[in-house]
């Protein structure tokens, strides 16, 4: 359970947007935040990170779809889709304008969401995320240099390959879930019972698995999709968070070719920054939020 600043249970519902059909949570006040997670996480993602935007922000945390507690349709896994689910969601709520945060995919999401809807996004949050289109399938490749440095991205043609990523997967959510988690961070007891739990029993689910394997196989059209969208820059400030033990820099690097407005920030920590250093990102973001006021 996620809860707000005040220690009380955030708002959860359901919403039929864009042919599926999305589990989110909401609490708040103010001026909107919506916070995207990526793989393999859900929406619980965020809960330590809620309770610090809740006095001054409305924050909405969707479940993207095929993940969490959202509905798993057999198609709609690439990342202008996944958007459009997003400004549906955030249209049925009400919310007119928003910033969007993302991590890992739900920052590629977060991403496409700021270039299609550029009306009512007024604020792009990149964090710890390689865009497919612009460096994420170098580090795919078995080199000297990606295995060195932490960055070789086995699991990515793993995924990609049909069926036999569901036969070896399925029964070992835990372990696998486990191991990424821990794997990917600076601080791996960070990686909480309860959170794992949480991401066990989503993935677990019928669809779960194909779902996030789904996401994975879509890299090719997102690509494409993300290089399109990049013809024309960002003109909304642009903040990129990264962890120095994981993507660092580059989050920085890659934004500065899509936004003319681009401030960075590099964490000692690894992939799962709002678990990791939560205060650390509030200190960060709170300040980049209210200057979107000034």
């Amino acid at each position: 359970m996620l809860f707000d600043h005040r220690g009380e249970p955030v708002r959860t519902g359901r919403a039929a947007v864009n042919g599926t059909k999305l589990h989110y949570r909401t609490a708040g006040s103010g001026p909107v935040v919506v916070l995207l997670h990526g793989v393999p996480k859900t929406g619980y993602h965020w809960r330590h990170l809620v309770p610090k935007l809740t006095a001054r922000h409305t924050v909405v945390v969707p479940d993207l779809r095929g993940l969490g507690d959202s509905a798993r349709p057999a198609d709609g896994f690439d990342c202008a889709t996944m958007s459009d689910d997003i400004a549906e969601l955030m249209a049925h709520l009400g919310h007119e304008s928003y910033t969007v945060m993302g991590e890992d995919w739900g920052a590629v999401v977060a991403y496409q969401l700021a270039a299609r809807h550029r009306d009512h996004v007024e604020a792009l949050v990149f964090a710890e995320a390689l865009l497919p289109g612009f460096g994420f399938e170098d580090h795919t490749a078995l080199t000297h240099e990606n295995v060195s440095g932490g960055m070789f991205l086995w699991h990515l043609g793993f995924y990609f390959q049909p069926d036999v990523p569901e036969m070896l997967i399925t029964g070992h959510e835990r372990e696998l879930i486990t191991y990424m988690l821990k794997d990917e961070r600076s601080y791996p007891d960070t990686a909480t019972a309860d959170a794992i739990d949480e991401y066990v029993r989503c993935y677990s689910m019928p669809g779960g698995i194909r779902s996030m394997l789904a996401i994975y196989r879509a890299m090719l059209v997102d690509a494409e999709q993300n290089r399109q969208a990049a013809r024309t820059m960002l003109d909304i400030p642009v903040l990129a968070l990264g962890g120095d033990a994981f993507i660092g820099e580059r989050n920085e690097t890659q934004m500065r070719l899509l936004a003319h407005d681009v401030t960075g920030h590099v964490f000692r920590a690894g992939h799962d920054l709002a678990e990791e250093v939560p205060d650390e990102v509030a200190d960060v973001l709170l300040p980049f939020l209210a200057d979107r006021l000034a």
